[in-house]
């Protein structure tokens, strides 16, 4: 067998073997050519090549489907998306696919493997009109982690990291308002989290520890629901140190903001108890926070 020869049937499997997966592909340039065996390797090739097609896209996205919504399987389904993304990566399909593995591995739990498919969704297909769904979904995977309140809040953080993205990201979406809505939850949260330090330091009577932990109520959150006990609790630390003239301001900003809240009827009924009123001193740090965000009357 000449060498002109041996050279043109490599080159004739090399352009054969671009049209199999890469490992089938791998397996039969392993195999050595020589002598007279090379035609029966290339028919056996050729039989093959010929057995062997891929699933149009269409149809594995369609399996997918009919996996999430008939059986209710979205691991299952999450697999089959990504088959499309594998099989055919350059087709219209391998787009829809990545958005709807990640919905899937959503619908399952697998916050983890949602993340990843979104984030590959949003970087590859940053200017698509599903975006914004898909950063959402990094969002929502993250907030659906949020421990409970007695645990470390990292999570929580990132959970408000990733909605402040949608929302920054996609102002006028859909997915924006519900991720405002989210976002006001996860502050509820970590707001939760310093009162919960706070009162144990107040009743351990560590007051400055507890004050700043109710300072950053104030100061941080005080849009959340904490913040009118926060108020009431800096009434409190202050009047058990003496400091009465913050005392008095914290409860009159907690009264001229929550009039009808429980706690202040608390913290007038406390400052009273010391001899005082509840007077607002306008250079308090109280007083500032709340005139930063139009809650305190001038």
């Amino acid at each position: 067998m000449s060498a002109n020869r041996v050279t043109h049937e490599h080159r004739m499997l090399f352009a054969a073997t671009r049209r199999l997966r890469l490992a089938g592909a791998l397996i039969l340039l392993a195999i050595p050519l020589s002598g007279c065996g090379t035609g029966a390797l290339w028919d056996k090739f050729m039989a093959k090549d010929e057995t062997f097609v891929d699933e149009p896209a269409d149809k594995l996205y369609n399996e997918g489907l009919y996996l999430m919504n008939e059986k209710k399987d979205s691991k299952a389904a999450s697999k089959k998306f990504e088959e499309v993304d594998r099989e055919h990566p350059y087709s219209e399909w391998a787009r829809k696919s990545l958005l709807m593995s990640a919905y899937a591995y959503y619908q399952a739990g697998d916050y983890d493997n949602c993340i990843g498919s979104a984030t590959r969704y949003v970087t590859l297909h940053p200017g698509s009109p599903d975006a914004a769904y898909a950063q959402y979904l990094i969002a929502a995977s993250h907030y659906d982690q949020i421990p409970d309140i007695s645990r470390d809040q990292s999570r929580t953080e990132k959970a408000m990291a990733a909605l402040q993205e949608v929302i920054r990201k996609y102002p006028t979406s859909e997915y924006s308002v519900s991720a405002k809505a989210k976002l006001q939850a996860a502050r509820d949260q970590l707001a939760g989290k310093e009162m919960e330090i706070g009162r144990y330091n107040l009743q351990h009577r560590d007051y400055t520890g507890a004050i700043n932990r109710f300072k950053a109520v104030v100061t941080q959150y005080q849009t959340t629901r904490e913040v009118e006990e926060a108020l009431y609790r800096l009434t409190e630390s202050y009047m058990a140190i003496g400091v009465v003239g913050e005392a008095q301001t914290a409860a009159a900003v907690l009264g001229h903001n929550f009039p009808d809240s429980r706690w202040y009827q608390d913290a007038y009924n406390l400052v009273k108890t010391g001899g005082a009123e509840p007077t607002e001193n306008q250079g308090s740090w109280i007083s500032r926070a709340f005139k930063n965000v139009g809650l305190a009357r001038g």
